[in-house]
């Protein structure tokens, strides 16, 4: 599903516009953006939690060059699912 699917599943189960559906999903979109921007976590009780990880320094090989490089140590965001979830599409 792409998120214009999306908005048009969110129109249609809410009876809102698409116009009002859009603006809707991208405030949840930007919302979790921003929460996980701040190191915060962010939980929705029956669908899951999204948080920041962060990823160690590891070794890597290039390649282009097949030289041996240090990938730096970075922060990911991480989805878990939740037991309602995750029962729910079994």
């Amino acid at each position: 599903m792409t998120k214009a699917e999306m908005i048009v599943a969110v129109a249609e189960k809410t009876g809102m516009t698409k116009k009002d559906a859009d603006k809707a999903v991208a405030a949840v979109i930007e919302t979790i953006t921003e929460t996980l921007k701040k190191g915060d976590k962010l939980t929705l009780t029956g669908f899951g939690s999204f948080e920041i990880k962060t990823r160690a320094a590891h070794a890597g090989i290039n390649p282009k060059t097949k030289a041996p490089i240090t990938i730096p140590e970075c922060k990911v965001p991480v989805f878990k699912a939740g037991k309602a979830l995750k029962d729910s599409v079994k």
